[in-house]
Parts: C-alpha cells; structure tokens; sequence
C-alpha cells in the first residue's frame, strides 16, 4: 500500500484531470471562471502536496484569485457595451455625410 502522501498526491492528479476537463468543455465564461477557480485551488493543494509552498501561494494567488476575476471583470465590460450599445440604437454609431461632420455636402 502506497503512503499517504503519494496517495493524496494521485488523487489530487486525477482530480486536477478531471477539474481542468470541466473548465474546457464549459461553454459560459461566468460558469467557466468559476471552475477555473477551482482548478487554481485543486493545483495549489497538489503543489503543496508535492512540498512546494512557494509555487502553491502563487497559484493560489494567480490561478485562483486573479486570472477568474480578470475573467469576470472582463466579461462584466463586454456584457455593459453590448448593452449600451443596443439600448442606443441601431444607427447611433453611423454619421449622415460622409466627411464626418454629420453634411451632406462636406462644407
């Protein structure tokens, strides 16, 4: 029988396997920033596991802190445009001449 530490290590391997599948077949980057959370915090448990402390704050602090909340905030920004740009109409972004100064004739 394997000691406990190569067994939580295995375990944290395949749990990791299957964690990163879910965050590649999730379609909905909310949904997906979320399980890539997960992933982050799966990874540090088996880094530090693996005795590497140092490498285990860091993904803990990047993978599961920072990359799913840039993913997040960045979602929020495209969602807000998308909006204001359908609550402002079809042809709010057109102008009526074509020298820019909204003329017909450019003078």
């Amino acid at each position: 029988m394997p000691p406990p530490a190569e067994l939580f290590a295995s375990v944290a391997v395949v749990l990791a396997a299957a964690v990163a599948t879910a965050a590649a077949r999730t379609r909905d980057p909310v949904r997906q920033a979320v399980v890539l959370s997960a992933l982050g915090l799966v990874l540090a448990v088996l880094f530090l596991l693996l005795q590497a402390p140092d490498v285990a704050l860091s993904q803990l602090a990047v993978g599961s802190a920072i990359t799913p909340l840039l993913i997040l905030l960045t979602v929020r920004a495209i969602r807000r445009r998308a909006e204001r740009d359908t609550a402002s109409g079809p042809d709010a972004g057109t102008d009526a001449g074509s020298d820019g100064t909204g003329r017909e004739g450019g003078r």
